[in-house]
């Protein structure tokens, strides 16, 4: 029995012409709110509260920051800016930092050279016996009857 798989279901459906149901809530409630402020308002006032919300109202119907809707960002910024910040800090003594620098400054005289335990050795000369193995140098080769 063969089933169908829904398919594009990440993608919102166009219900009003070319505007997706979110899309055609923001447009027209910027356009209800600009034509409040055009009916209530002296003309001049108005055009200076109507731009604003028609570029909010277009920005939130069409422009996606990172993919995602502008909606979600400020609902992001929103809440950073509300809520408690938590910043950690942890205080150094400072004569155990005075201590650093002396041993820093002692220590950046002498030439350090790396250990090599056991297991790192092992490691380093199977991956050379490995890589050496892949790309072998061989003599050229006689064909069965010694030529």
């Amino acid at each position: 029995m063969r089933y169908q798989v829904p398919q594009f279901i990440d993608v919102e459906d166009k219900i009003f012409g070319p505007l997706t149901m979110k899309q055609f809530v923001y447009i027209a409630g910027g356009v209800g709110l600009s034509f409040a402020f055009w009916r209530f308002l002296p003309l001049i006032i108005a055009i200076l509260f109507i731009i604003p919300v028609v570029t909010f109202s277009v920005a939130l119907a069409f422009y996606r920051p990172n993919n995602r809707p502008l909606i979600n960002t400020l609902e992001y910024a929103f809440n950073y800016l509300l809520h408690n910040k938590l910043y950690l800090w942890k205080a150094k003594d400072p004569t155990k930092i005075a201590r650093e620098k002396q041993a820093d400054t002692k220590t950046a005289s002498v030439i350090r050279v790396p250990k090599l335990s056991e297991s790192k050795l092992k490691d380093l000369a199977w991956s050379l016996d490995i890589k050496e193995n892949l790309n072998p140098v061989t003599p050229p080769q006689q064909d069965t009857y010694g030529n």
